[in-house]
C-alpha cells in the first residue's frame, strides 16, 4: 500500500477549497476543466477567473453570475487577494511575483495536483519524457484495453484529469501523460508506475534553467516511492539521475525489452517484427519497447500481449502521412518541438531526399549541438521557418552546410514552396523542432497549416483516438 502524506499545509482538496477564496488562472483546456469540475462540486460558491481582455471576449460568462472575471494584467497585488490560485500548466510557478504571492499567503496549485488529491489510492501509470510520451500513453491504454482492463487514458495527451473527477464506475488503471509542467506539480502523488522516456532539455524559459528542467521532469518518480519505476537504459542522464531507485524496470537494455536485428526483443526472444508494426522509425520502436516494458510492470503478461500493437493507431501529428503529390511525399511530425525529436524522425527516412521544415517559437534552446549532428549527415535541403528557423539556417550555414541546401522563409506556406523546389523527388518533412506559439495555437493547428500549403486542405487529419475511459 502507498502512502499518502496527510499534511494541511500541501494538500489542497475539494473539501478545503470550499472555505477559501479561489481564482482560476488561465482559460484553456486545464482552466475550462478546473471550473467546470468546482461549479459541480460547489455551484453557490463565487470563484474568480483571471484572462486576457482577448480572451474574455471570446467567452460568454453571463449564466455564472457568481464568477468574476478579472482581464488586468495579473500583479503581487491582484493575485494575493485570492487564498487559492488554479493555474494553468503553461504558467510557470517560478519568479518574483509568484515569490511575493507566496510570502503573502496566497497558495498555487493545479488542476493535476487536485485531481490526485481526490484519486490518491488509485493505480496511476504515469508518464513523462521529452518525446515519445504521448505515444507510449495511447500504446499502453491499448494494450491494457487489450487485456480486458477497463483503463482512462487522460492528462497531457488531450483530456484534462478534472474532466474525469468522478467516474462511474472507476477504471482499473489510470494512464497519464505528464509534461514538465505538469510533473512539477504533483505534490505529494506517488504514481503506481513512473515512466520517464527520455530527459533532453526543453522549456529552459519555463523551468528557469537545465537543472531544474531536470529536478521537475523527475519529480514523477516520487523520490522513489512509486512501486515501480519505468526508464530508458539507454539514457546516460536519465540513469545517472535515478541510481538511487531501487524498485525498476529498464527497457533499451539487452535484459529486458529492446530492438535488435529488425525484432522487438524480450532478453534473448525475439517477440515482434519492427516490420510489421504500425509505427516507423527507430524512436517509435523504443517507444513500443517502453510500452510493453510498462505493462511488465504492471504484472501483466507482455510478450502474449505485444501481437495486439498491430492493431493500434498511430497518433495524428507524429511522423504522418499527409499525402503524395508529383513524387513527393508530406510527412506531418508538427509534434516535434525539440532538436532531439526532429533528428530522430530524420533518421526515419535515413537514405531518401528530405526537405526538413524547422523553426517556431524561441524558448532559449541551444541548437550548436543540432546544427553539428545534422551537419554530419545533412538532408537535402533544410527550410528555416520564422526568425527561428533563419537563426537555425546561420548556424547551418556556419557548420558548412552548402547555401544551395538552405532557405530562410517568413511563414509555413512559403516554407512549402520553398522546399518543393528543392527537392523535386522524396519527401517534404514538417519536423520543426519548436513549439508552434509564434503563429499557431498549438502543433494541430500548425500540421492542419502543413498539409493545407501542401494542397492537402481536405485530408482529414484525425484526433487521438481512446481518450477518456473505457
Amino acid at each position: 500500500m502507498r502512502t499518502v502524506l496527510q499534511d494541511d499545509q500541501r494538500i489542497m482538496n475539494f473539501e478545503r477549497l470550499r472555505r477559501r477564496t479561489i481564482a482560476i488562472w488561465g482559460y484553456g483546456a486545464e482552466g475550462q476543466a478546473a471550473l467546470a469540475a468546482l461549479r459541480r462540486r460547489m455551484p453557490d460558491k463565487p470563484l474568480n477567473l483571471i484572462i486576457s481582455e482577448a480572451e474574455a471576449a471570446k467567452w460568454d460568462f453571463s449564466t455564472d453570475p457568481l464568477l468574476t472575471v478579472h482581464t488586468d494584467q495579473p500583479d503581487a497585488g491582484m493575485l494575493s487577494q485570492f487564498q487559492v490560485i488554479i493555474k494553468s500548466p503553461g504558467i510557470s510557478p517560478y519568479g518574483e511575483l509568484f515569490d511575493w504571492v507566496r510570502f503573502r499567503g496566497s497558495r498555487f496549485i493545479s488542476g493535476t495536483q487536485l485531481w490526485f488529491t481526490e484519486h490518491a489510492q488509485d493505480r496511476s501509470i504515469c508518464i513523462t519524457g521529452t518525446k515519445g510520451k504521448s505515444t507510449v500513453s495511447a500504446m499502453v491504454a491499448h494494450l491494457l484495453r487489450s487485456a480486458g482492463q477497463r483503463t482512462a487514458l487522460a492528462g497531457n495527451i488531450g483530456m484534462p484529469l478534472l474532466e474525469l473527477l468522478e467516474p462511474d464506475p472507476a477504471p482499473e488503471w489510470w494512464v497519464i501523460e505528464l509534461s514538465s509542467f505538469q510533473t512539477v506539480e504533483l505534490g505529494d502523488a506517488v504514481p503506481a508506475v513512473a515512466v520517464v522516456l527520455n530527459l533532453s532539455p526543453e522549456h529552459l524559459d519555463w523551468h528557469g534553467d537545465v537543472e531544474r528542467y531536470y529536478s521537475d521532469k523527475l519529480k514523477v518518480l516520487a523520490g522513489g516511492r512509486a512501486d515501480v519505476a519505468v526508464l530508458n537504459a539507454d539514457d546516460p542522464e536519465l540513469i545517472k539521475r535515478s541510481a538511487d531507485i531501487e524498485r525498476r524496470v529498464l527497457f533499451n537494455h539487452g535484459s529486458g525489452w529492446h530492438v535488435a536485428d529488425g525484432w522487438i526483443c524480450d532478453g534473448a526472444e525475439q517477440v515482434l517484427a519492427t516490420a510489421d508494426l504500425p509505427l516507423r522509425g527507430a524512436h517509435n520502436h523504443s517507444n513500443v519497447c517502453a510500452a510493453l516494458a510498462v505493462i511488465e510492470a504492471c504484472g501483466l503478461d507482455a510478450r502474449g500481449l505485444a501481437r495486439h500493437l498491430s492493431s493500434f493507431k498511430p497518433l495524428p501529428h507524429r511522423l504522418q502521412l499527409v499525402g503524395d503529390a508529383q513524387g513527393r511525399r508530406y510527412v506531418n511530425d508538427s509534434i516535434a518541438t525539440t532538436p532531439a525529436a526532429t533528428l530522430q524522425a530524420l533518421k526515419a527516412f535515413s537514405g531518401e531526399p528530405v526537405a526538413l521544415l524547422v523553426g517556431g517559437y524561441d524558448r532559449g534552446l541551444d541548437w550548436s549541438d543540432f546544427a553539428r549532428k545534422l551537419t554530419a549527415n545533412p538532408p537535402a535541403a533544410v527550410v528555416g521557418v520564422g526568425e527561428q528557423g533563419a537563426r537555425i539556417i546561420d548556424l547551418l550555414a556556419a557548420q558548412g552546410i552548402d547555401e544551395n541546401q538552405l532557405r530562410r522563409c517568413a511563414d509555413l506556406h512559403s516554407a512549402v514552396r520553398a522546399a518543393e523546389q528543392l527537392v523535386e523527388q522524396g519527401v517534404i518533412l514538417l519536423s520543426p523542432g519548436a513549439p508552434s506559439f509564434d503563429a499557431f495555437t498549438d502543433y494541430r493547428q500548425r500540421g492542419a497549416a502543413f498539409a493545407s500549403a501542401a494542397g492537402f486542405e481536405q485530408i482529414e487529419l484525425g484526433e487521438i483516438e481512446g481518450l477518456g475511459i473505457s
